[in-house]
């Protein structure tokens, strides 16, 4: 009974993750070590002293990369694919299809994650493996559900990839003036500034992942409050 179980739980994962990725799965792991590969060997030219706060950031667009065509372009895939109808047309679709696919997708990018920050901690510096995928993940999950609203208000992958780059853009480039800020997406918390205690540190740390996780709520209920309204996708 549970081999079945587990079978089952296997072919749907698999089944869900050739369709988010649109059957180019390796080719989106094998752009996320490429891309990963390609950091480091920049870093190593540029600054060879590596610890923890260098490898988050290491981390952090590989992930970025893994989710960005999943949650950009879903709505689009299905619609190209003649799947959007009969989607809509399983109860709770918003939350046995796009739900599940959200996690999937996070799911998928944290395994890879957990493969490259093992990398990293066997070549270049050693570090705590789940401390820090636990940090790397919060600002991929925020942006993930960013994607998903983006795209269920624009309907169009291309445009949900634009507006989304350009979104990110600014909150990279808010990321240096925010360094140290609850407000900062990208916040590093291996990056401790050493004019500050630790106490004011780790709640600015505790203020900024609670915001993360409150915009990943929001982002995704009204995403999902829009996918009721079927008639404006098909």
């Amino acid at each position: 009974m549970i081999k079945s179980y587990l079978l089952l739980l296997y072919r749907l994962i698999t089944y869900n993750v050739k369709v988010i990725f649109a059957n180019k799965f390796v080719y989106f792991v094998l752009a996320a070590f490429l891309f990963f590969a390609l950091i480091i060997t920049i870093a190593i030219f540029d600054d060879p002293d590596f610890n923890e706060a260098v490898i988050f950031g290491f981390l952090v667009f590989p992930g970025l990369l893994l989710v960005f065509y999943p949650m950009a372009y879903g709505i689009q895939n299905d619609d190209d694919s003649k799947m959007l109808e009969t989607i809509f047309g399983i109860p709770n679709y918003r939350y046995k299809v796009w739900l599940v696919r959200f996690v999937l997708t996070l799911g998928v990018a944290t395994v890879i994650l957990l493969v490259l920050a093992n990398i990293a901690n066997l070549t270049l510096y050693r570090f705590d493996l789940l401390p820090m995928i636990s940090q790397v993940i919060f600002p991929i999950m925020f942006l993930s559900a960013l994607a998903f609203m983006l795209s269920t208000l624009i309907k169009n992958g291309n445009g949900t990839a634009i507006v989304l780059i350009i979104v990110s853009f600014i909150f990279f480039i808010f990321s240096e003036p925010l360094r140290y800020n609850a407000y900062n997406v990208f916040l590093n918390p291996f990056s401790e500034p050493r004019d500050m205690s630790n106490f004011i540190w780790q709640t600015i740390i505790f203020k900024n992942r609670l915001y993360l996780i409150v915009g990943t709520v929001l982002c995704l209920l009204y995403g999902m409050y829009n996918l009721q309204f079927r008639e404006k996708f098909v």
